[in-house]
């Protein structure tokens, strides 16, 4: 009976049979929405993760950036802007269609489209780049790069990629798309400083947005790939290239013509000349440590006139990058060119062979041997002890304890006068004389001029075995060619704000200047330095109708060469070499540095209103100055003129003929100088900005 009973309850109790089975749509729904279940909970968590440290997204509207630093030349023409600049934001109505098109075209075809992200174009970026096996191609809207910009880091990881995708969406919902490129536009980073289409369009092309051409939207558009990369300054060609697939892709999405695609390729895009050529940008280096120390750390944007004169430096650049290319054959690799007026206001300054490549100042942060460049402190310090240009002195073996200074040439000239010493540039006369005089001494004179790099004692040091900086090399000559006045190389006169407010301004120092050197030593030394030139190794140098001196210096094995030059009121020094300090291949300072040196005054002179080099202060009473220039001449042959034989440079190794002696002036004898004319000429005035548009390309 139990086994009856239990089979009847089974049959019929409580469920009335078994439960029908689900239909395949109903299974469908069923695990459909377990799944939706668990992925929204799985979302939420995933959400909840990453949005745990997101940005503040209130200071959408905020400008953070360090304040600007614009450098204006003497004349008022810009140099460099340093810092960010960023302009007023461009009302997207005012640019031509085809300016914010060309960013649509080539960095977000779909940006229409899509609600922030695009998975279309997400999938097309995957499968290309597992195609390279690499990244070749992003999956980033514009929206996406937006956010990136405004809130996030450029850090490569999914915690940033999954924050920038919920900030996308969250840009679109909360502005529209045409507020979304505004916003783009106005904040993207074009490189060289400038942030925003208007601020790039000022910078490369000193124009409105709304003026843009064709060519120069593309080229723009093409520029956000990677800033530095596509620069139109640095990387003309590559720019150019990516500008070209810019143009496609517009005219392959309808934003242009084939017309006007054929028209902007035809029409050369010029960059602002005033970035394009990065004009002194050693320069600028120089000016930027100081500036801190004259105003402290910039707080608002500021302005900083200097005292570069543009036209100069370009001048500098053409005669620097010749010589360069010239000699390159020689082992010349880099060179470095300072000039300045007699007050010390630097005028042009080359800090290397390319500022692209190497940012190394060596017109400032190079010290290199100086060679026979620093003579001129040897006699100087010889003619204060009683010593005259007609001093009779012998070219013939010398030691001092264990040295023996040999001269270039080999062989030894007997004797001679002193400013025939110095013209042929005898190593033993100079070292002799130093070691009479007291090499002490010579340290204190080249202090006293603006040589601030120690100086040894040992008795090389007479021959230029000291390590100087070019800039010390030119303010430590500027006494010889502004009569005897000290001189610091400086290259700021004012700093202000750019609505005019005076920050800095540099205080006048004429009349101030300590006098380092007296007279009859600053006649006597110009009178010598002058025969460097007329008669010496420095003959490469001569520019008919200019009164010139100066020193040319090589130091042994050719690693360094050096020409310093001057006339009235201007000196420049050069020098050339190589980094490794490796020697170069027979380059002599009478070579290459008076080469670039010579390039260069020849396009600054006509430019500079330049007196003859001055006699400084007063002399003793009843003593005349000797003639500086026709004394010299009239003991030696014409230089240029049809000798058999041409001099060889004597510190390439062939001494110069000895000249003979003059006798020496006394206060009882006077050498009278012979009136010979001089062209009406005025020292450059420090006046007002001249507002010239002289050319500057090259």
């Amino acid at each position: 009976m139990a086994v009856a009973g239990f089979g009847r309850n089974g049959a019929g109790g409580g469920g009335g049979g078994p439960k029908p089975a689900r239909t395949r749509l109903q299974q469908l729904f069923y695990w459909a929405a377990v799944l939706g279940v668990w992925g929204l909970i799985f979302l939420v968590v995933f959400f909840a993760v990453f949005a745990r440290g997101l940005p503040d997204t209130s200071s959408l509207y905020e400008v953070d950036r360090q304040p600007s630093i614009t450098y204006l030349d003497r004349n008022g023409a810009l140099i460099a802007t340093r810092g960010t600049q960023q302009a007023p934001p461009a009302d997207l109505d005012s640019l031509p269609d085809y300016v914010p098109a060309a960013f649509i075209a080539i960095e977000d075809r779909r940006f229409y489209h899509h609600p922030g992200f695009d998975p279309v174009g997400m999938a097309r970026a995957m499968a290309a780049n597992m195609r390279a096996g690499r990244v070749v191609q992003g999956g980033s809207t514009l929206t996406q790069q937006l956010a990136k910009n405004l809130f996030l880091t450029p850090d490569q990881n999914m915690r940033r990629k999954v924050q920038e995708l919920m900030l996308a969406v969250w840009l679109e919902l909360k502005f529209t798309k045409k507020e979304i490129l505004a916003l783009y536009l106005n904040r993207v980073y074009f490189g060289a400083g400038a942030y925003g289409i208007e601020a790039a369009s000022q910078r490369y092309f000193d124009k409105p947005a709304k003026n843009l051409s064709v060519g120069e939207a593309a080229l723009l558009a093409g520029l956000l790939k990677a800033p530095s990369r596509y620069s139109p300054v640095s990387e003309s060609e590559r720019a150019a290239t990516r500008a070209t697939v810019v143009l496609n892709e517009m005219e392959d999405a309808g934003v242009i013509t084939p017309a006007q695609r054929a028209a902007a390729v035809l029409e050369p895009v010029r960059v602002s000349r005033t970035l394009a050529t990065q004009h002194a940008q050693y320069f600028i280096d120089w000016l930027d440590k100081s500036i801190r120390g004259l105003v402290g750390e910039p707080t608002e944007d500021l302005v900083v006139e200097t005292t570069l004169d543009l036209t100069l430096q370009t001048a500098a650049e053409r005669s620097v990058r010749r010589i360069l290319d010239r000699d390159e054959s020689k082992g010349v690799e880099q060179a470095a060119l300072v000039a300045m007026d007699g007050d010390g206001r630097v005028r042009a300054m080359i800090g290397g062979a390319s500022y692209a490549d190497s940012q190394f100042n060596r017109a400032v942060d190079a010290r290199r041997q100086a060679g026979s460049s620093w003579k001129p402190f040897v006699y100087l310090t010889a003619v204060e002890a009683g010593y005259t240009p007609n001093t009779p002195v012998v070219d013939e073996p010398i030691r001092i304890g264990n040295w023996s200074p040999r001269n270039y040439s080999g062989t030894f000239s007997g004797p001679m006068t002193l400013a025939q010493a110095v013209a042929q540039s005898t190593n033993t006369i100079a070292a002799g004389v130093a070691d009479q005089v007291g090499r002490d001494s010579v340290a204190r004179t080249a202090r006293r001029l603006g040589i601030t790099s120690r100086v040894g004692l040992e008795p090389a040091m007479a021959l230029g075995a000291v390590e100087v900086a070019p800039v010390e090399m030119a303010q430590a000559y500027a006494a010889f060619a502004n009569g005897g006045r000290r001189a610091e190389a400086y290259g700021i006169s004012r700093i202000r704000t750019p609505q005019g407010r005076v920050i800095y301004q540099r205080g006048p120092r004429e009349g101030q200047a300590q006098q380092v050197i007296n007279n009859p030593p600053l006649i006597y030394m110009n009178q010598m330095l002058r025969g460097v030139i007329t008669s010496g190794s420095g003959r490469g140098a001569a520019i008919a109708g200019r009164d010139l001196a100066g020193k040319t210096g090589t130091t042994s094995d050719y690693k360094d060469a050096w020409f310093v030059g001057y006339t009235g009121g201007f000196v420049a020094a050069v020098w050339v070499g190589k980094d490794d300090n490796t020697a170069m291949r027979g380059v002599t300072g009478s070579s290459s540095p008076v080469a670039i040196w010579r390039g260069f005054m020849e396009a600054a002179l006509p430019r500079l209103a330049v007196e003859r080099i001055p006699d400084g202060p007063p002399m003793p009473e009843g003593w005349s100055p000797p003639d500086p220039v026709g004394d010299m001449l009239g003991q030696v042959e014409d230089p240029f003129g049809g000798s058999p034989s041409e001099p060889v440079d004597p510190e390439q190794g062939t001494a110069y003929n000895t000249l003979p002696a003059k006798p020496e002036p006394t206060p009882s004898e006077p050498v009278v100088r012979p009136n010979t004319p001089q062209p009406e000429q005025k020292p450059e005035a420090d006046q007002p900005a001249e507002r010239r548009r002289d050319p500057l390309f090259f």
